[in-house]
C-alpha cells in the first residue's frame, strides 16, 4: 500500500483525489472513485440549488460507504451563488472533507473547521497556499500550469511549483495538473507531495457522465490539444482546442483585445454542458487538461485506481535499484 499524510487524514487506500469537476463530480462517478480506493468529489455548483446538493449527497451514500467530499469553488460573479447555503447543506448532511478554490475563500474555510471538517484548498501560488494555510486548511493542492480550468496567471508549471512548495510550506500538499497515471502519482511523490488530483482522467472513465463521444475524443488526442482562453481578461482559463475556443482566443488577440460581453456566448456554461450531453465536441468551450496526451484508455474507475497504484509501486521500487553500495557500483 501506499501510505501518506492524505492516505491517513481520509482514510483512504489510494492518494489520489477526484477533484471537483463542473457537470461531471455527480454522485455516480463520485462513488465509483472513492469505492475504488481514492476519494471522489462532488461539485456543489453543478447542483441547481443547495436541496440540490443535499439530495446528491444522500444518492452518493446509497452508492458507497467510503469517504468522499465536496467541492465548492468561489467564482468571479455579478450574481454569485449561495455558496454559504450549499456549505450549509452540505455539513448538515454530515459531508467531513471539502475541497475550496477561487479568490477569497476563508469565510468558508472558517465555517468548515468550526464544524471539524478537513478542508483542501487548491492554490495556483506559493503565496496563495501560504495564505490558505494561515486560513487554517488541512492539505493545499497545488495546480501546476498544465491543469485543467484555471491555471491562474503566473505560468509555472508544476515541476518547479511542487519543488517551491517543499521549500516553503509546513502542510501537506498535493499535486494537481498533468498527472494521468501512476508515473505522475510517483513522480510528485518526488517533489514532495503526498496525493495527486486527478480531474481530465476521471473525465475518460466508465462512470463519468460526459457523452462517449467526448470520452473518445479525448482518447485520440494529444497533448497539443488544449489552449488558453481570457487570457487578455486575465481569468485564464485551460479548455480543449475546438473552433468555438479557436475563435475565442482569435478576438483575444483583435488589436484592443475583446470584452467579455462579446465572448459571453461563445464560451456560456449552457453550451458547454450541452457538449458533455450531446456529445459534440465543437458545440463550447470544454475543460480539459495537457492530460489527455496521457490517457490512451477508458476504464472503470476501479481499473483505472489499481493500475494508478500499481504502477506507482513499480516505479517507486524500480526508482530504489538506482542506490547502490559503492562496492557494487565498481563492480
Amino acid at each position: 500500500m501506499l501510505v501518506t499524510a492524505l492516505t491517513k487524514l481520509l482514510g483512504i487506500r489510494v492518494p489520489v483525489v477526484q477533484g471537483g469537476m463542473q457537470w461531471v463530480g455527480v454522485p455516480q462517478l463520485v462513488a465509483a472513485v472513492s469505492n475504488a480506493g481514492g476519494l471522489g468529489v462532488l461539485t456543489a455548483l453543478t447542483q441547481p440549488n443547495p436541496d440540490a446538493l443535499r439530495n446528491a449527497i444522500r444518492e452518493t451514500r446509497k452508492l458507497t460507504g467510503k469517504p468522499f467530499g465536496v467541492n465548492i469553488t468561489l467564482l468571479p460573479s455579478i450574481n454569485p451563488p449561495d455558496y454559504a447555503g450549499y456549505a450549509r447543506a452540505a455539513v448538515e448532511e454530515g459531508v467531513k472533507i471539502f475541497e475550496t478554490a477561487g479568490n477569497n475563500p476563508g469565510q468558508l474555510i472558517r465555517y468548515f473547521k468550526d464544524h471539524g471538517c478537513i478542508v483542501i484548498h487548491k492554490c495556483t501560488t506559493i503565496r496563495h497556499a501560504k495564505s490558505a494555510a494561515r486560513h487554517g486548511v488541512d492539505v493545499l493542492s497545488i495546480d501546476g500550469f498544465e491543469c485543467a480550468g484555471h491555471p491562474g496567471e503566473e505560468d509555472i508549471g508544476g515541476l518547479v511549483l511542487l519543488a517551491r512548495a517543499a521549500q516553503e510550506l509546513q502542510i501537506p500538499y498535493i499535486a494537481s495538473g498533468g498527472i494521468a497515471d501512476g508515473r505522475g502519482l510517483a513522480a510528485v511523490f518526488a517533489l514532495g507531495a503526498c496525493g495527486a488530483n486527478m480531474g481530465t482522467r476521471f473525465m475518460c472513465t466508465v462512470e463519468s457522465p460526459i457523452h462517449q463521444n467526448i470520452k473518445d475524443k479525448i482518447v485520440a488526442s494529444s497533448e497539443t490539444d488544449t489552449v488558453h482562453i481570457f487570457r487578455t481578461l486575465r481569468n485564464t482559463a485551460r479548455v480543449f482546442k475546438n473552433p468555438v475556443s479557436t475563435e475565442v482566443v482569435a478576438l483575444e488577440r483583435r488589436p484592443g483585445g475583446a470584452k467579455f460581453e462579446e465572448l459571453r456566448d461563445l464560451v456560456s456554461g449552457a453550451r458547454g454542458r450541452k457538449v458533455y450531453e450531446l456529445g459534440d465536441p465543437d458545440y463550447g468551450i470544454w475543460s480539459a487538461g495537457v492530460s489527455v496526451g496521457l490517457i490512451k484508455d477508458c476504464p472503470t474507475c476501479d481499473e483505472l485506481v489499481r493500475r494508478i497504484e500499481r504502477e506507482a509501486e513499480e516505479v517507486i521500487e524500480g526508482l530504489g535499484k538506482l542506490r547502490v553500495s559503492v562496492e557494487k557500483a565498481k563492480l
